[in-house]
């Protein structure tokens, strides 16, 4: 038999068991993906006084700097394509030097760096694209030349710090839109 003071104490034993059992169950979250949409690129021809042409998406915002130089902007995916062009005076090699040696500054950041060769034999567009992989300052650059009177270079940055795994659905679609715009290069 149970005395009083043994019931009272499994009544409060049982009492604080049922109290302590009362939360509610704590379930893991699934994990998630942010989704991020991005319209199709439909691509534009686009041409001014400047001695060469080419396509650009419809949604970015093209403005011309000085010299033929142009900033290509994506205000939604905080990017912007910088495009230079430079005459050819005789000075090929050192333009092809600077190019190359503006990609590779970023060889510090970068844990890889691929070259895919562009050559359009009929347009007379010769050049090279760049990928750069990691969390370099740029994801992209570019450069094409006729070899003889045009060089131009394009290299696209973000407006924030380089977070590559973050910044990749982004990067990715610009960097399409950038090769569609070396690849659609014509000299005037």
């Amino acid at each position: 038999m149970m005395n009083k003071k043994n019931a009272c104490f499994f009544l409060a034993l049982l009492l604080l068991v049922l109290v302590a059992s009362c939360k509610d169950e704590v379930l893991p979250k699934p994990s998630s993906q942010l989704r991020l949409d991005y319209p199709v690129a439909e691509y534009v021809p686009f041409s001014n006084h400047c001695p060469f042409e080419f396509e650009i998406n419809e949604n970015a915002i093209i403005t011309e700097d000085k010299n033929c130089g142009f900033t290509i902007a994506y205000p939604k995916m905080k990017a912007t394509i910088y495009l230079t062009f430079k005459a050819v005076n005789n000075n090929i090699d050192a333009l092809l030097r600077d190019a190359q040696k503006l990609t590779y500054e970023h060889v510090i950041k970068a844990d890889d760096i691929t070259e895919q060769p562009f050559i359009n034999s009929d347009n007379k567009v010769y050049g090279m694209f760049y990928k750069v992989n990691g969390n370099a300052a740029t994801n992209a650059q570019f450069y094409v030349t006729d070899s003889i009177n045009h060089f131009v270079t394009g290299s696209v940055y973000f407006y924030a710090k380089p977070n590559f795994d973050s910044i990749m659905p982004a990067a990715d679609y610009i960097k399409n839109d950038m090769q569609r715009l070396m690849e659609t290069v014509k000299w005037k």
